[in-house]
């Protein structure tokens, strides 16, 4: 069964009941941002930044401290280029799941990888996107109260089950609005298409007249609930 017919009307009923999450940027301007998590990959994140290089957009990251480890040299250039890092679980394994102290020890791991890989403080490295998108009340609780910052998603094709280049985008330019946060993955499920992908996907939306921001930017816009 496919989800993706399904996620726009969930996120329809999450954005408005979770609201201190990040779910979208500020409806009154054209920007973007452009996620991708799972990564880094030895082979399908530098394929990714190729394509970013081209069109000098700047992106969001969610790494897996596992794949951090495993590939610091990859991560290191995704840091160089000025794109932006946050959190997605040492392991990919579900948050609601892990008990309290798991959880931080999932995070924390994480953020040294990242540090040990890429020299950035642990501090500077507190958005989290939670694996599967799944969480619950006590998961925001646990991030506010270790002052984390939430990160969701309004657009999200589905690419993981891998239905197709060409699907893939069709589905984000018809979800696509000023704001949007488009999620696609670089890592083991899904990251054989996404350089084709976004080879396709970015000048699509560049000719759309939006530009494409950071994560970090979506937050300081501020009005992320209008």
């Amino acid at each position: 069964m496919e989800l993706a017919p399904l996620l726009p009307i969930a996120y329809r009923i999450l954005q408005p009941t979770f609201p201190n999450c990040l779910w979208r940027g500020n409806l009154h301007t054209k920007t973007i941002a452009l996620t991708f998590d799972d990564g880094p990959h030895p082979q399908y994140t530098p394929q990714v930044l190729a394509v970013l290089d081209h069109y000098n957009v700047k992106a969001s990251f969610f790494w897996l401290g596992a794949c951090v480890n495993h590939s610091p040299t990859i991560a290191k250039a995704v840091s160089d280029r000025g794109h932006w890092i946050g959190l997605h679980g040492y392991n990919h394994r579900s948050f609601t799941r892990l008990s309290p102290q798991d959880l931080k020890e999932s995070l924390e791991k994480t953020q040294t990888a990242i540090y040990n890989a890429c020299d950035i403080l642990p501090v500077k490295v507190r958005d989290v996107r939670p694996p599967n998108g799944l969480f619950t009340p006590k998961t925001l609780t646990l991030f506010r109260q270790w002052q984390y910052r939430p990160v969701m998603w309004s657009v999200v094709p589905e690419d993981w089950v891998r239905p197709g280049v060409n699907k893939v985008v069709q589905r984000v330019m018809k979800q696509v609005q000023n704001g949007s946060l488009i999620v696609l993955h670089d890592g083991a499920c899904g990251g054989q298409d996404v350089a084709a992908t976004i080879q396709i996907l970015i000048p699509h939306l560049l000719q759309n007249g939006y530009n494409f921001v950071t994560v970090d930017a979506l937050w300081q816009q501020g009005n992320t609930k209008k």
